[in-house]
């Protein structure tokens, strides 16, 4: 067994070594991270300049690009070896709802899912690390599960995210969909010393779709949320509709 383990915290964060330890026993573990905080940018890779790997004095490597460029350069040439298994995180906050569309967490386990690899991606619902320690049990026992009974439907992509408690790990798990969230809040407006405006991205709105059966809900009742995501955006219900309008539109 073979894991790689990536994160959008950077390689500094407490969430990948935390993650890390959770996996000692299952097999051999090559870790990949950002130099820096990558926090919402999503799937992006870089493209405009060469990226270079560095390797830190743990042994973890860590690359001066995006989550996503991490795990591509892991699974492209970095590492010899092809995974069976990618995780992300353990993440300081929620990615639920409307944020896995920005999430750099998300998006390294999905770098492993288009290729084919199983992955999961594990964040802590609140900020500031509290009981990271059963955040990771959590994490353990979710992956200890996936590999003693994998799913059917492989490659797999699930987002796991796991309430700050000291009890996490003897929470129950539900299987979830996405909520969605109210539009954010507008732009922070500052001036620098220079007297030119500068602008801050305003904090993600409010929960909207919220009910029974969302990450948000489950999570917000004290249950770990485990949510199967996949990559296909298209409106497949929606289709028929719009052949009918361009059949429409499109007669003399």
């Amino acid at each position: 067994m073979r894991l790689l383990i990536a994160n959008d915290d950077g390689y500094l964060a407490p969430g990948l070594a935390a993650l890390v330890r959770a996996c000692e026993g299952l097999g051999e573990i090559d870790v990949i991270a950002p130099e820096q905080n990558a926090s919402g940018t999503s799937n992006s890779l870089t493209l405009n300049r060469p990226l270079s790997a560095y390797t830190a004095v743990n042994g973890f490597h860590y690359l001066n690009g995006t989550p996503s460029d991490c795990v591509h350069v892991a699974l492209t040439g970095l590492f010899d070896r092809r995974p069976d298994l990618v995780l992300s995180g353990i993440n300081q906050g929620a990615n639920m709802g409307d944020d896995t569309l920005y999430s750099g967490t998300v998006a390294a386990a999905m770098e492993g899912f288009l290729f084919g690899i199983p992955a999961l991606a594990f964040s802590q619902v609140d900020k500031g690390w509290a009981h990271l320690d059963a955040a990771a049990k959590v994490a353990r026992q979710v992956i200890e599960q996936v590999l003693r009974d994998p799913p059917s439907r492989r490659p797999f992509l699930l987002n796991v995210n796991i309430p700050n408690r000291a009890d996490a790990a003897d929470l129950p798990m539900h299987v979830t969909r996405l909520g969605r969230r109210h539009a954010s809040e507008p732009v922070i407006r500052q001036l620098n010393p220079r007297g030119e405006t500068m602008y801050w991205i305003g904090a993600a709105g409010d929960a909207r779709e919220a009910g029974e059966g969302t990450d948000f809900h489950a999570t917000a009742h004290g249950r770990v949320s485990i949510t199967p995501l996949q990559v296909d955006l298209t409106d497949h219900v929606a289709v028929p509709d719009w052949q009918s309008w361009l059949t429409t539109s499109a007669a003399p």
